[in-house]
């Protein structure tokens, strides 16, 4: 069950209802559409009811009798009321003076639908609304010519999670690294001059790096292998020659760490785009001639311009410089015209934001080669610091001068590194505290969730030793659970409930972060259920009255565990169990 999709539901039923009954006049003189964006949230006070909808509000406003909230959701609330029973979603709906509608749930729905999640174990939160689409994710396309980084590994984290929601709503999702390897650029020519001195240097010849290249440790490790699979085959080259052999053996050498840095971090790509494929196939020519064609591409200055300005940018833009030589935009927008020339209905990039200029642009330009603009969603995200002892460390070992991914994995290990990059918005920058990070006990909010699951586990695994109710997924699945009537029991049964609804809604905004907070705030209500009814199975009196009410909580704890395992793996973070971490897939 999505919670709040089902209500939605209920309620546009009972608005159309009330249209057809004529009972909301003001609103049916000015628009027949109840399909408007009204929110449902939950209710501050549970003495207020489960939930709380704006939807007689909005319906008042977009008619224009703003002043006739309270009386429109008065009849929506009649109308749910004539309808609820005890095997409806909702038991009764009160109108409040301003005109929001206050909902409660029926204990019998939540009961049905803790079955639900118990039923549906691991897909549980598995959705598929609407038509299911092809859908190509292009995140962290780190340059080649360095180690992936830790602002790498926050937009890799936030990428990733957004794949799996994609999947994890019924789509087909492809995980896609652009790889900015044009032969002949400037920086890889120096990438493969650095590479050559430290070569030649391990094969004991003299040899200086360029003034402005790359010294980390990154490149000796390179030159090593190079070393060991080659010997010094290479020692003699001119400086011409090594620059054209070394830049595909930099490339090669650099494509093999960044894979490893991000396997590590749980990170697998289905496609490694090269960049250097749109020049050699024709592409960007292609896309440049079509935009000529179109007459959105005019010269001026020597320069080849694009029109972008007709679609929505703030000035127009070069395509081609006056030397020749195409610029980003161009090599760009061949890349977004190849991807949907490939079939995918929607691309989602995941920039850093330090590219934000480039949104209006590239839109523009797409739409100026015809395409839909909103067939691109892009996800920006901002800087990470990383703070110990409250000091700012930005130096690592293998480059010289920032931290990479790995060097962080090893020091907070991995579920720590991506729990911690998706806690906070991406549109805000994150103060990642190493010390926190590190900490094994319930000031760590990781370490909070994994405790969570732990004591799931531990809960039910007490059930089997003691005998007193049955862990047992039958038994679990046909026990009372009418008899969870506590307040503490319906707050945790509705979170549970609401993991569909928090995916889509993550997806929706491409917010991933969201996904990370629910799973927060099950725990810490979890925590706060398991403090309040001291639920330990091994430590109470096994009392036959008390065993269906033991049973019912024990299938309650296996939904949490069930939902907080989901929620982790679309994380990509590992739940923990018995004390001993259970690597996710």
């Amino acid at each position: 069950m999505a919670l709040k999709h089902e209500l939605k539901q209920v309620i546009e039923s009972a608005v159309a209802a009330c249209r057809a009954a004529n009972s909301l006049p003001i609103v049916d003189t000015v628009t027949g559409d109840v399909h408007l964006p009204f929110t449902i949230e939950t209710t501050a006070d549970p003495a207020q009811g489960d939930y709380r909808t704006n939807i007689a509000q909005m319906l008042a406003s977009h008619a224009g009798h703003a002043n006739e909230a309270g009386s429109i959701a008065q009849s929506i609330a009649a109308r749910l009321n004539e309808t609820a029973g005890t095997d409806g979603l909702i038991a009764t709906a009160e109108a409040t003076a301003d005109g929001a509608l206050n909902l409660r749930l029926n204990p019998s729905a939540l009961g049905e639908a803790l079955r639900q999640v118990l039923s549906e174990g691991e897909r549980y939160g598995r959705t598929s609304y609407g038509t299911p689409r092809k859908v190509l994710v292009e995140f962290v396309s780190a340059n080649p010519n360095g180690p992936i980084t830790v602002a790498h590994g926050r937009g890799g984290a936030i990428g990733d999670t957004l794949a799996s929601l994609f999947e994890w709503t019924g789509n087909t999702v492809s995980r896609e690294f652009y790889v900015n390897d044009a032969v002949g650029s400037r920086q890889m020519q120096i990438f493969a001059q650095s590479l050559f001195a430290r070569y030649q240097q391990l094969c004991g010849h003299p040899a200086e790096i360029p003034e402005d290249g790359y010294t980390g440790e990154y490149v000796i490790e390179i030159a090593q292998s190079i070393v060991n699979t080659e010997g010094d085959r290479y020692a003699a080259l001119t400086p011409e020659a090594a620059t054209t052999i070394f830049q595909p053996l930099a490339l090669n050498g650099m494509r093999e760490q960044q894979t490893a840095a991000l396997a590590a971090f749980g990170i697998h790509f289905d496609n490694w785009f090269s960049e250097q494929t749109l020049h050699a196939s024709g592409a960007v020519e292609k896309v440049l001639q079509s935009l000529k064609e179109r007459g959105v591409a005019f010269e001026e200055k020597g320069a080849l311009w694009l029109r972008s300005t007709q679609f929505g940018d703030d000035k127009d833009r070069v395509l081609v410089r006056a030397e020749g030589t195409p610029t980003y935009l161009a090599g760009d927008l061949a890349y977004h015209a190849d991807k949907l020339a490939r079939g995918f209905d929607l691309l989602v990039d995941v920039w850093g934001a330090d590219h934000e200029g480039y949104i209006a642009r590239t839109k523009a330009g797409l739409a100026a080669l015809g395409y839909a603009p909103d067939q691109v969603q892009i996800a920006l995200f901002q800087p990470v610091r990383l703070l110990r002892n409250g000091v700012e460390e930005k130096i690592g070992k293998r480059t010289g001068d920032t931290v990479t991914l790995d060097e962080l994995i090893g020091d907070v290990g991995k579920d720590a590194a991506r729990f911690f990059f998706l806690l906070q918005s991406s549109g805000a920058a994150e103060d990642f505290d190493l010390d926190l990070a590190r900490r094994q006990d319930r000031e760590n909010p990781l370490y909070r969730v994994q405790d969570a699951y732990a004591r799931c586990s531990s809960a039910l695994r007490e059930a089997t030793q003691t005998g007193i109710a049955s862990p047992d997924a039958e038994v679990i699945s046909a026990s009372d659970i009418s008899r969870l009537t506590n307040q503490e029991d319906t707050v945790l049964m509705k979170k549970l409930l609401e993991f569909p609804d928090e995916i889509q809604e993550a997806l929706d905004s491409l917010a991933p972060h969201r996904i990370a907070r629910y799973v927060l705030d099950l725990a810490a209500l979890w925590h706060d259920w398991d403090s309040r009814l001291s639920w330990n199975i091994g430590q109470r009196s096994a009392v036959e009255q008390e065993i269906p009410l033991f049973q019912a909580r024990l299938a309650l704890i296996k939904g949490v565990q069930i939902t907080l395992a989901n929620a982790l793996s679309l994380l990509g973070v590992s739940p923990q169990e018995n004390g001993i971490v259970k690597e996710a897939e």
